[in-house]
C-alpha cells in the first residue's frame, strides 16, 4: 500500500486472483496478488514458466479480467484495453506488409500530418533506425524488428508499457544490445514499464524493482529493490548477493 502522504501509485493491483475453469477441474493461476507501481518506474516480473506473469500482464492491460480482486491505473479501474496502455510482445508484432515508417504510424492516424510526421521521425531515430524508414520487416534483423515494435508502442505516448519477454526471441548478443537500448530509451522518455522475464540477470540489469513470483498459483514471493545507477555490470561483486538472493527465491542453487 502507498504510505500516507506519498503519491498514489500509477498501477495498483489489489488481491488479484485468476482461476481458469477446465472440464474436470479449476486451474488457479494467480492467487492474492498485491502490487503498486509508481509513475516512471521500471519493474520486472520474474518467475518460472507457468507462474502467471503473462496472465497478470494481460489483466493489467485489460485484455483479461481477474476472478477476484481489481486493478486500477491512475486510480481508475481497468475495465478493458486502452490506447494509453500498450503491449510489446516477444514475437515482434510488426506488420510484414508495412514499412518501418508505416508500422510506427499505425497508432497516429488521428494526429494532423505535421505532428504525425514529427512524432514518427522522432521515435524511429530514438530506436536507432534512421535511414530505414522505407525498409520492410523481411529486410530487417530480429533485433531491428523489435526496435520497430518498441518505436510503434512509444509513438502513441502511452502511460504504461507492458513488455512480455520482448527480448526472448533474440540471440544472446542482440539481446544484450537491446537491453542497453531499452534502458537508454526509458531514461530519455521515463515511461512506466512492466517487463516480464525469467532471466535473472536481465531483471537485475533493467529494473528498479524485481517482483519475484512463486510457481503456480502465482503469488508475489518477494520484491527486491535494485538501488544502483545504470549501466550495471551484473557480474561485479556488488551484485553477487542480489543474484544469489533472486536465484534462491526461484528455488535454484547457483554457484558464482
Amino acid at each position: 500500500m502507498t504510505p500516507s502522504g506519498s503519491p498514489a501509485p500509477k498501477v495498483a493491483v489489489r488481491g488479484v486472483s485468476k482461476v481458469f475453469q477446465r472440464k474436470s477441474d479449476a486451474l488457479v493461476v494467480l492467487q492474492g496478488v498485491d502490487l503498486d507501481v509508481s509513475a516512471g518506474e521500471f519493474v520486472c516480473l520474474l518467475g518460472p514458466s507457468g507462474c502467471g506473469k503473462s496472465t497478470l500482464m494481460n489483466i493489467i492491460g485489460g485484455f483479461d479480467f481477474p476472478t477476484s480482486g481489481d486493478v486500477s491505473i491512475d486510480s481508475a479501474p481497468v475495465e478493458g484495453p486502452d490506447p494509453r496502455r500498450v503491449f510489446v510482445f516477444q514475437e515482434y508484432g510488426v506488420f510484414p506488409w508495412a514499412s518501418v515508417w508505416d508500422n510506427v504510424a499505425l497508432g497516429l492516424r488521428r494526429l494532423d500530418a505535421a505532428e504525425q510526421h514529427a512524432r514518427i521521425q522522432h521515435y524511429i531515430e530514438l530506436v536507432g533506425l534512421k535511414g530505414f524508414e522505407k525498409t520492410y520487416p523481411a529486410e530487417l534483423s530480429g533485433g531491428m524488428r523489435q526496435r520497430v515494435a518498441v518505436a510503434r508502442a512509444l509513438a502513441v505516448k502511452p502511460d504504461v508499457v507492458l513488455m512480455d519477454e520482448p527480448l526472448g526471441a533474440l540471440d544472446s548478443l542482440t539481446r544484450l544490445k537491446m537491453r542497453a537500448e531499452l534502458l537508454r530509451i526509458w531514461q530519455e522518455e521515463r515511461m512506466t514499464i512492466l517487463f516480464v522475464t525469467h532471466d535473472v540477470e536481465e531483471s537485475m540489469q533493467l529494473a528498479d524493482r524485481v517482483v519475484v513470483m512463486s510457481p503456480r498459483p502465482g503469488r508475489i514471493a518477494e520484491i527486491v529493490e535494485i538501488d544502483a545507477p545504470h549501466p550495471r555490470e551484473v557480474d561485479s561483486p556488488e551484485y553477487v548477493e542480489i543474484k544469489a538472493r533472486l536465484y534462491g527465491l526461484l528455488g535454484v542453487t547457483h554457484s558464482f
